[in-house]
């Protein structure tokens, strides 16, 4: 089935930490190496919130009771496809955390996200997140791991 250039991306939040996922295991993967949440790719027909719990049940075992749709992301980096992200954070789940075939999951103190592997467009994000920032729609373009642009409900940021 032909990937849709829609996905999700969650921050599952317990006890002040954040689930985040080191892609390790994956040979060919843009984030190979990266700590990110949870989440990917829209299946046909469904829904942010469809795609939302699925994904996280796939990846975690676990089921989500209470998420946030949080801000849009549009990510542009050569040689890839536009993608359009629906980010979202979680503070309600329900089951066991089992092992994930993308990478390692790991609960990571929300002080300590800055110390991982992350896209520098994530800690922006992160940042809107920690701050409580309203929706939001963020533009991040890439050239290979360096962070060109970055654009806030379409006013430049300064990098």
């Amino acid at each position: 089935m032909e990937r849709i250039p829609i996905t999700t991306l969650c921050y599952v939040e317990k006890d002040g930490k954040y689930l985040m996922l080191h892609r390790v295991k994956k040979k060919v993967d843009v984030n190979k190496d990266k700590w990110i949440g949870i989440g990917g790719h829209f299946e046909q027909g469904e829904s942010p919130e469809e795609c939302l719990l699925r994904e996280a049940k796939e990846e975690t075992g676990l089921t989500l009771t209470r998420w946030r749709f949080r801000g849009i992301v549009t990510f542009l980096a050569e040689g890839w496809e536009t993608e359009y992200m629906c980010l979202y954070t979680a503070d309600g789940v329900e089951g066991t955390l089992q092992e994930c075939e993308e990478g390692t999951l790991e609960w990571v103190p929300k002080e300590e996200l800055a110390s991982l592997n992350l896209w520098e467009g994530d800690k922006i994000f992160l940042r809107l997140l920690a701050e409580e920032h309203p929706f939001f729609s963020l533009k991040l373009q890439y050239k290979g791991d360096t962070l060109l642009e970055a654009v806030l409900d379409g006013i430049p940021m300064e990098l």
